[in-house]
């Protein structure tokens, strides 16, 4: 008998881990030969702990689970009471394109012949039978962007370091994931740990670079076990080391862990901090794919651009860039958290309406209340309100309406949510974590906080001042801390402007 528990983070904060030890043990009673595999999580985490029992008809799901729910699962499995149908034939699975997340819940995270048997390695091994700058440009015409901020084209940046002179060269992989509603990297790292170091071998290869680095952050003590553990396998199997694959091409990595610091998921910050310096941006130029770690061309990519190379090579650009709209091609990981109904991860390409993603995908709100408003891209994006949700899912027709994807956490509101104190979090927020590099980050920040709580003791004057304090922040700060702060706060006075002319009432 096979049975999955989620080792995710999640779900083991669920009961997995409660419902994996009743398993095994009431296995054991009844004397059944089990196989208990510790997979990663499907994405549904309102279903979590989710249990998966293989049969011959697939695999079928049963959840939320608790240890109660177990002995049921070693008797009629159609009449148990949570059992929910085959896995794969869940409408929020039915409706997915998984190509990054295609093995995160199905395999075992650490088998590598479980990864190879799902279709791992076959980009890796087509990469070794090209030049790098072959590589680079199927990176480039398959449309790839950064998926952890504004969408950078990642072709362009592998290019730079590629052409950038230099006998050493590096892979760095941001992965300190600090945006609330946002857990694609932790996902990706702890179910599919393979993928993500087949994505950095194959940038490896394609610019030049024998060494990579995965900062991940100090908060995630499971992802950081399973990279840790998944070095170890690809090591021993020649993925890393001295010659990937017996190419006679060297790439090796190492997982690095930062200190808690939210500035440092900017770029240059965490090169500082993996440098062992103080998490401070640094000015640009010069760039960091020209001068990065050590002073060195590096390329420096969010977890989930690099875990996208794989399939890109795999089944080349051009299937890559069919899906999509417009300059936004592939798929996105959507990230729904706060108050909603269907929380969880989602991969689809891009396109949706932001309406479809949260009514139809998320459900609207957990407490059935309307919704009054969702923030797209962590604690700096913008509020959107439901007048603006049809709004297609892309890079450029979000920044057409004022806002931004960034790593596509999206965190619903009902309407009881008061959008004058979130957008005073957002400056309280930027305040706290600001490195104090530039001006208009660390005083523009605190000004800000000053401006609101004016403008909830009902002085109307100030709302010009906080214009004015955010546009000099938006233009002025060095990193995405300071210069996207503004984005909730504008979007909150612009949209949602009854929430400060109630402010202003109860002052009166």
């Amino acid at each position: 008998m096979r049975i999955f528990v989620p080792l995710d983070a999640a779900a083991r904060a669920l009961g997995a881990d409660d419902v994996a030890r009743a398993i095994q043990a009431e296995a054991e009673r009844r004397g059944i030969d089990l196989t208990l595999v510790r997979n990663g999580s499907r994405g549904m985490i309102w279903l979590e702990p989710l249990v998966e029992v293989a049969t011959d008809a697939g695999r079928l799901a049963f959840g939320p689970m608790t240890p109660a729910d177990v002995p049921a699962l070693f008797g009629d499995l159609s009449a148990h009471p949570r059992a929910l149908g085959l896995t794969e034939d869940l409408p929020w699975m039915a409706r997915q394109t998984r190509l990054t997340f295609a093995r995160v819940g199905v395999i075992d995270p650490l088998s590598l012949a479980d990864y190879e048997s799902h279709g791992g390695l076959k980009g890796l091994r087509r990469a070794l039978g090209m030049s790098g700058a072959e590589v680079v440009k199927e990176v480039t015409e398959s449309g790839l962007r950064g998926r952890g901020g504004a969408g950078f084209p990642t072709g362009i940046k592998w290019k730079t370091v590629h052409d950038a002179p230099g006998d050493r060269k590096y892979i760095v992989c941001n992965a300190d994931e600090g945006d609330s509603a946002t857990f694609a990297d932790r996902m990706l790292m702890e179910g599919d740990p393979f993928t993500l170091i087949e994505g950095m071998a194959i940038a490896g290869l394609a610019v030049g670079a024998s060494k990579g680095f995965v900062y991940i952050r100090s908060e995630y003590p499971d992802a950081i076990a399973q990279m840790q553990k998944a070095i170890v396998a690809a090591r021993a199997a020649g993925i890393l080391g001295a010659s990937v694959l017996t190419s006679g091409r060297p790439f090796d990595m190492e997982v690095r862990v930062g200190a808690g610091a939210y500035v440092c998921g900017e770029e240059t910050s965490l090169l500082n901090s993996l440098e062992g310096k103080r998490g401070i941006v640094r000015a640009k130029p010069p760039l960091p794919a020209l001068q990065g770690f050590m002073g060195r061309p590096t390329v420096v990519n969010n977890v989930i651009s690099l875990a996208s190379v794989p399939v890109i090579l795999d089944r080349g650009a051009a299937f890559y860039r069919n899906f999509g709209i417009g300059r936004s091609h592939g798929t996105m990981a959507l990230q729904l958290a706060g108050n909603v109904k269907h929380g969880g991860l989602f991969e689809a390409a891009f396109g949706l309406t932001l309406g479809e993603i949260v009514n139809d995908i998320g459900g609207g709100t957990a407490s059935g209340r309307p919704v009054k408003g969702v923030q797209v891209g962590g604690p700096l994006g913008a509020w959107f309100p439901p007048a603006l949700f049809d709004t297609p899912f892309g890079y450029e027709e979000f920044a057409a309406r004022g806002g931004l994807i960034g790593h596509a956490g999206l965190t619903l509101a009902d309407d009881s949510v008061d959008m004058l104190q979130m957008a005073r979090f957002a400056m309280e927020f930027c305040a706290i974590e600001s490195c104090g590099k530039c001006t208009p980050c660390r005083i523009g920040a605190v000004r800000g906080v000053e401006t609101i709580d004016r403008i909830a003791r009902g002085d109307s004057a100030a709302v010009p001042l906080l214009e004015d304090l955010c546009n000099t922040m938006k233009a002025g700060s060095l990193c995405a801390l300071g210069g996207f702060t503004p984005y909730p706060v504008m979007s909150a006075l612009t949209h949602f402007p009854d929430d400060f002319a109630r402010a202003k009432e109860a002052a009166e």
